[in-house]
């Protein structure tokens, strides 16, 4: 069970209490949240060091930067390129086959979250200052940057 969630000199930990109520072992947010393992090394440093926005921010510029790659895209950022990269109509970034009405819903649905991220989540953190996300939001937020990375590791790339 987990007991706590703590900035705990300056690292990010939980203490998850053993089978045996021996204490527990630590083990870092990102592990328990499954954070995505391709992120860069920086955004873990700076969310262990209490930089959590930053943290936030530098993950969803990789994600634009992955979905970038990906696509082929040249010339488009944010927004702008996640709705040309997922466009269900003409994808350049196909999550599913696209042949029924469901998985168009899917790659409807899943462009509108990159798109949205891109616009709600990173841009704001690039933008304004001290917003006030808390570790426990930071989290939230890397675990939505890593189901996209996720998405985007299994999708087929034309």
């Amino acid at each position: 069970m987990v007991k706590s969630l703590a900035a705990e000199q300056g690292r990010g930990e939980i203490s998850i209490e053993g089978e045996q109520g021996d204490g527990g072992v630590r083990a870092h947010p990102f592990e328990t949240r499954n954070i995505h393992p391709n992120l860069p090394p920086k955004v873990r440093r700076l969310y262990d060091d209490g930089h959590w926005e930053t943290a936030v921010f530098e993950a969803f510029k990789f994600v634009e930067k992955e979905v970038k790659r990906a696509s082929g895209l040249r010339g488009k950022t944010g927004y702008a390129l996640m709705m040309a990269a997922f466009n269900e109509d003409n994808a350049l970034i196909k999550l599913n086959n696209l042949t029924t009405e469901s998985e168009i819903d899917e790659q409807r649905g899943y462009k509108h979250m990159f798109a949205g991220s891109s616009a709600g989540i990173r841009n704001p953190r690039g933008h304004e200052v001290d917003l006030g996300d808390t570790p426990d939001e930071a989290l939230d937020y890397l675990a939505l940057a890593s189901i996209l990375l996720r998405k985007l590791d299994a999708a087929d790339l034309r």
